[in-house]
């Protein structure tokens, strides 16, 4: 059974989310405790899965992905293999950001980047194609208006 995360805890978390980068030093002084049983907590959090990783948030547009879409993928079959195949395959997708299994008459829907339309269009008839595939929607972004890769911690209290 994992411990009860008490507002210490909350608090490094709080941190952590806002400056992956913050040294323990630093965290420790934010969180009013010292270093070493700062630390102690930090590697709790990890091992217990809590905090997942770290990581830099990069500018996709930036970086030469001026096109994101989403795809919403039909299955011609919900067995479990089937899913799990599916699943499977999205990982070996470079395009694919993130992919969600859905309930409903979407089975998926994945974020997709790249760096132009025929790129994309490629990939969406790589994706039709692809076993077990019924149909694909798909819905290219206008504008992103939120991007908050955070877990949101107000009024979040042990």
């Amino acid at each position: 059974m994992a411990r009860r995360i008490d507002a210490i805890d909350w608090n490094i978390l709080r941190e952590l989310q806002d400056d992956g980068r913050i040294t323990n030093v630093e965290l420790s002084q934010r969180v009013g405790i010292s270093a070493p049983p700062c630390l102690r907590r930090v590697r709790s959090l990890e091992e217990e899965g809590i905090i997942k990783s770290y990581r830099g948030l990069l500018d996709e547009k930036k970086l030469g992905f001026d096109l994101m879409a989403f795809a919403m993928v039909h299955l011609v079959s919900q067995a479990e293999g089937d899913l799990s195949a599916f699943a499977a395959q999205v990982g070996r997708w470079p395009l694919v950001r993130s992919c969600w299994m859905l309930s409903g008459e979407t089975d998926f829907i994945l974020l997709c980047v790249a760096p132009d339309l025929r790129t994309f269009q490629n990939f969406v008839l790589e994706l039709t194609g692809a076993p077990n595939v019924r149909n694909v929607k798909t819905a290219l972004t206008l504008q992103q208006t939120k991007d908050a890769a955070v877990v949101p911690m107000e009024g979040v209290s042990p």
